[in-house]
């Protein structure tokens, strides 16, 4: 798994989602945009991270293991039991359209 470029900053945040209001879209195949990489926190229980390609691999995220996503790069996540977790974007200033904080 890779790790966060040292120029992108977080921008936004999703909530926090539990095993039964994970939104159905973060369980099938997704991708986030050019530019926007993914922090993925889970605070509470694990949760399998799924990364499709450009190989596959597979990642268990507690609270002490984040999971990255790379931009553009399909993945999907599967709750093992009880979980807790919520997802940060990260992206340059110019590519977010957002100031750093």
């Amino acid at each position: 798994m890779k790790s966060l470029p040292a120029n992108v900053h977080p921008y936004r945040r999703t909530p926090e989602f539990t095993e039964a209001t994970v939104p159905s879209g973060l369980r099938r195949d997704h991708t986030t945009k050019s530019g926007v990489w993914g922090v993925i926190h889970v605070t509470q229980g694990s949760l399998e991270y799924h990364i499709l390609e450009p190989a596959e691999e597979r990642h268990l995220l507690t609270p002490d293991k984040l999971g990255i996503v790379e931009p553009t790069m399909r993945h999907q996540v599967v709750p093992l039991g009880p979980v807790r977790f919520y997802v940060e974007f990260h992206a340059a200033t110019s590519e977010a359209g957002v100031p750093h904080h």
